[in-house]
């Protein structure tokens, strides 16, 4: 049980003070009975509250996709560039999301938000091992021994890259699949570039088995489906 105020400032955009006034003017119902006060307990897993007669979905919490464009940093503040949750919805931006992980600002892709602390600590631990899947178009073929060189693992001075996977287009060897288990900056072009190819386009379009939705266009979000979340065993 919560007090109608806060049950509405988490939900929705409405501040405590802005409940106050929708209560004088009679907008808010609990179970189709006026709330006459804001300190008015409400179960959110039972009560039906209305705003002006349209029904409140309760959630403390939100989980959205990002089919990120280049150009933003992953962050949610910056004094010269776009960051990605400038793109968030402004019915979803008082949840405060933000990104889980990273991804390049010249990246583009799959980017995960949220408000939601635990979950984003649970994607990230390094304990999870999830790998992350990159399309990438190279200035120049790709070979059979990158794929070796990748599956071997690399040394960098900052930190070693865990075995990783490449795959190569049959049909143009200049663009390729590339799976990580980490996420460092620029891990993926660093990678390419020890085997002396630089990267001229890269996207992200999986994160473990959940997989970029093709039919969201760039810089659109939508939030996650159940099953999506389930896919990280989240519910």
């Amino acid at each position: 049980m919560m007090r109608l105020d806060k049950y509405l400032s988490e939900a929705t955009a409405y501040s405590r003070k802005d409940v106050r006034g929708l209560v004088k003017r009679n907008a808010i119902t609990v179970n189709g009975n006026i709330a006459k006060n804001v300190d008015v307990k409400v179960d959110e897993n039972k009560d039906c509250v209305c705003v002006n007669g349209e029904s409140v979905l309760y959630r403390k919490f939100i989980y959205l996709m990002l089919n990120k464009p280049q150009g933003y940093l992953s962050a949610t503040e910056d004094k010269h560039d776009p960051v990605v949750v400038d793109l968030v919805p402004e019915e979803l931006k008082h949840f405060a999301p933000f990104p889980v992980g990273r991804l390049d600002k010249d990246t583009e892709g799959l980017l995960l938000l949220t408000n939601d602390g635990q979950f984003d600590h649970e994607l990230m631990s390094p304990r999870k091992n999830l790998y992350k899947r990159y399309y990438a178009e190279l200035d120049l073929p790709a070979m059979e021994e990158d794929i070796a060189a990748f599956s071997a693992g690399m040394e960098f001075k900052e930190f070693t890259a865990k075995p990783a996977r490449l795959e190569i287009d049959p049909g143009d060897p200049r663009k390729v699949y590339i799976e990580i288990a980490e996420g460092k900056f620029h891990q993926v072009k660093r990678m390419c570039e020890r085997v002396g190819k630089n990267v001229l386009f890269l996207k992200r379009v999986a994160i473990g088995e959940l997989k970029l939705d093709e039919t969201l266009e760039c810089g659109r979000i939508r939030e996650l489906t159940a099953d999506e979340l389930a896919i990280f065993g989240w519910k």
